[in-house]
């Protein structure tokens, strides 16, 4: 997933984006709720916000998303127990409430059964540094955007759509090609072109058949 956190207390901040990164999530961590909601955008999967934050506390961000129309889930981290606080955050829309202090395996538990109750991470990590967004078809280095052909593009999309799998020549033909009569050896100088550009090499030559995107599991 990529996920915004929002916490500004330095140390569990902290604490909580290397737990997070750990588990393989893309992590983009603020301790200003101004500073946090004017980098949000649609690509974020999850929100973590603690309500108690500088320039804009977690409620009233959630609050400001929702008037314009960014529906991201999000989970409350706060040391407040007023059940009135809390009601305001599941009427908000908030998935889940996590009471400070707490352990951040619990975190890990909720962000788990979040993606098993359907919401599926359209962040997807394909290698060390390199995720994709299949919802806006960008690539992302670090964190930061590549300018990509429109055949690169369509290129990585069919074959993040199909990772741990080997996409053939037809499929190319198919999908980006739109069905031309374009031969293999084309197709491979294409996906060459852009193996050649890219920081590190998550493509995959399967000799005689297609190409393939292994999965990523971190370490």
């Amino acid at each position: 997933m990529k996920i915004l956190l929002l916490e500004d207390e330095l140390m569990l901040n902290e604490s909580i984006m290397e737990y997070l990164e750990d588990l393989g999530h893309v992590v983009d961590s603020f301790t200003d709720g101004a500073e946090a909601k004017a980098k949000i955008t649609k690509e974020y999967d999850l929100l973590i916000l603690d309500v108690n934050t500088p320039s804009l506390d977690g409620f009233t961000l959630l609050e400001e998303l929702n008037q314009e129309k960014i529906k991201i889930p999000a989970i409350y981290i706060s040391a407040l127990v007023d059940i009135e606080d809390i009601s305001r955050g599941y009427e908000l829309g908030a998935y889940d409430y996590i009471k400070k202090p707490f352990h951040l395996k619990e975190l890990g538990i909720k962000i788990e059964r979040l993606t098993k109750t359907g919401v599926e991470s359209d962040h997807k990590i394909i290698s060390k540094n390199y995720t994709y967004s299949t919802k806006n078809k960008t690539l992302f280095f670090n964190k930061e955007p590549q300018n990509l052909t429109k055949k690169q593009s369509e290129i990585v999309d069919i074959m993040v759509r199909n990772i741990g799998l080997i996409v053939d020549f037809d499929s190319f033909r198919q999908n980006v090609w739109e069905n031309d009569s374009i031969d293999n050896p084309t197709i491979r100088a294409e996906i060459n072109r852009l193996k050649k550009s890219l920081k590190e090499d998550f493509i995959i030559n399967i000799r005689g058949l297609g190409y393939k995107i292994e999965k990523f599991y971190s370490k």
